[in-house]
């Protein structure tokens, strides 16, 4: 630690201390309206609560016994032949199209929140469409969404002519399995195809602009409760707070373009970029600043995420899977940060923690979590972001075709790219490149690594309070006070995310797989809380980019030593995951790995 700032941090020991004696061992329960991490806990639980409350209330009331229904039939299927049948298919199909998003206010939810679609040559289609041009690219569309009709239902009887010549042999005849696996894998695609095509031939007009006003309307003024009980001028941060909605919409926009959703080039990026170029050109202007609010946005946005981490997981892929998310990142992490602070010598330790487990676990909300422990600047959470971002867009592309170039099991790869690549959405891409089982191991894991972000935020603070900040330090620490100093220092937002997973966690199993399916996973956090986190995150990424200045970065990439940290804490974790993934998937517990590559 740098002499400066471990003056400062013995000085804030010395403070806290004595402020603790000062007020003896009452609790300051104001703390709970008065935070910016508690804010976060009350505005996401409250969203998280009030989806569940209105999917739940309008979900059809003939519901469970469709979904029983329609689940019989895959159960039977499933017990009837070694693969996915048609009838299992289509059953499936018919399950997955119950969802509580469609009914009651689902529908208006899902308007309210929508960001700008993707688009090529014209970008008012972002935004806006009219009814004459949706007419004609009906129209335009209708002769191809014929023939990927006709082509679904030649596949189709193929299909179902091959899957009854496996069911005469009673499904004992490999070969005979092979031609209705290869058929209905034809017809599969086929109807895809078709997907796509009915999605141009079925395209109506829109107008995306009303409801993008209505949501800064709602999250601003959101927002702006919390703000007052902290003690914000509220006025000045609506005033502010549309800029920086705007350069969101604006990042999702770009993002969204085909070029960069090809390559990964997501609004994270984009959000950051455009920031970027106002405070390093004209400079951030003053009356924006009070809605520069990178940590209440993130913080808000990962309370949703925790409602989107159910245990059940878990217990899908099993052993191998928590063996490799488990064990592979808390080894990186502490490796990781010791070759930082002992050999490469990096400048700053909360940089190098942010740095770590931004390398270790999933990026962004992870160096989130690891800034909030160790109380890092701004300036460092930028700088592990941007590293992690850079990763993620070079990952995405270039593990799986290395899987694919040596000939490696699909679910080892999938597994090795779900513990290694940062973003659970550039997993999913990636992981789908290699087929649906590994899709599903890659996210799955993802997933499982997730948990570990409250458990590290946790043991940050608890080694930052007891151990970095009192390097040099005569002040005695006592038992109580180090729970206490750890309790000031935790990351408040991490209960609110840890109690939405388990709270969720226990609904879903409540109602079972089929119904917590329909309202949880399809309802709450697909119609309502992935999409509205991944309009905090924008807005997030937005305020790092305006309160960032390239001076001020300058000195952290001074000798190159972060970009050496970062490759070998990421280097590390690569070779780290494929090991283990390949000890447990390929070695330990080859019947998972078969399972798996069953998945279509």
């Amino acid at each position: 630690m740098a002499e400066h700032d471990k003056k400062e941090a013995q000085e804030a020991i010395k403070e806290e201390m004595a402020a603790a004696s000062s007020t003896g061992k009452g609790r300051d329960w104001s703390q709970l309206w008065k935070k910016e991490d508690w804010w976060a806990n009350w505005l996401g639980l409250a969203l998280l609560l009030f989806a569940l409350v209105v999917f739940w209330g309008a979900t059809p009331s003939d519901a469970p016994e469709q979904l029983a229904e329609h689940e019989a039939v895959v159960e039977y299927e499933e017990e009837r032949a070694p693969f996915a049948t048609i009838e299992q298919i289509k059953a499936q199909d018919e399950l997955d199209s119950i969802r509580a998003r469609d009914h009651g206010l689902g529908p208006a939810m899902g308007w309210l929140i929508q960001r700008p679609r993707g688009w090529d040559d014209n970008p008012v289609e972002a935004f806006y469409m009219s009814e004459s041009r949706a007419a004609e690219m009906r129209e335009e569309a209708k002769p191809a969404y014929e023939e990927a009709q006709q082509a679904t239902e030649e596949a189709l009887a193929e299909a179902e002519e091959a899957q009854a010549a496996a069911a005469e042999a009673d499904f004992e005849d490999e070969a005979l399995n092979e031609e209705a696996v290869n058929a209905i894998d034809a017809w599969l695609d086929a109807r895809d195809a078709e997907s796509s095509a009915r999605s141009d031939a079925n395209v109506s007009g829109y107008n995306l602009i009303p409801s993008m006003i209505l949501l800064m309307i709602f999250t601003g003024l959101m927002f702006a409760i919390g703000i007052s009980f902290m003690g914000g001028n509220v006025g000045t941060f609506l005033v502010g707070y549309p800029i920086v909605f705007i350069i969101s919409i604006i990042g999702f926009f770009i993002g969204n373009h085909a070029i960069a959703s090809e390559y990964g080039l997501s609004y994270v990026l984009w959000c950051i970029i455009i920031g970027l170029l106002i405070s390093n050109t004209m400079s951030t202007p003053g009356w924006v600043k009070p809605a520069v609010q990178t940590e209440y946005y993130i913080k808000t946005g990962l309370v949703l995420l925790g409602g989107s981490i159910l245990f059940g997981l878990i217990l899908m892929i099993g052993a191998p899977g928590i063996v490799v998310a488990w064990g592979v990142t808390p080894t990186v992490l502490i490796i990781g940060y010791w070759v930082g602070n002992k050999y490469i010598k990096l400048p700053s330790k909360p940089l190098n923690i942010c740095v770590a487990a931004a390398a270790s676990v999933c990026g962004v909300s992870a160096a989130i979590a690891a800034a909030a422990a160790s109380k890092a600047k701004g300036e460092e959470l930028t700088i592990a972001v941007g590293l992690s971002l850079v990763f993620t867009a070079l990952g995405m592309f270039l593990m799986p075709a290395l899987v694919m170039a040596v000939g490696m099991n699909p679910i080892l790869g999938g597994a090795w790219v779900g513990g290694t690549v940062d973003s659970t959405g550039a997993v999913v891409a990636a992981g789908e490149l290699l087929g649906p089982g590994a899709m599903y191991t890659a996210a799955t894991l993802k997933m499982i690594q997730n948990v570990m972000i409250g458990i590290l935020a946790f043991g940050i603070a608890a080694y930052w309070a007891t151990k970095v900040e009192r390097e040099g330090s005569n002040v005695e620490l006592t038992v109580g006070a180090a729970l206490r100093e750890i309790w000031v220092r935790f990351p408040k937002f991490v209960i609110g995310f840890v109690a939405a997973s388990i709270f969720f966690t226990i609904v879903y199993e409540a109602m079972g797989h089929q119904m917590g399916e329909t309202i949880v996973s399809d309802g709450v956090l697909g119609g309502w809380a992935n999409p509205l986190r991944a309009w905090f995150f924008a807005m997030a990424f937005t305020s790092i980019g305006l309160a960032t200045n390239f001076r001020e970065l300058a000195k952290y990439f001074a000798g190159g030593k972060i970009l050496y940290h970062y490759v070998f804490t990421q280097g590390f974790n690569v070779i780290l995951t494929l090991f283990l993934a390949w000890l447990m998937f390929m070695v330990f517990f080859p019947g998972v790995t078969e399972h798996l590559m069953e998945i279509r």
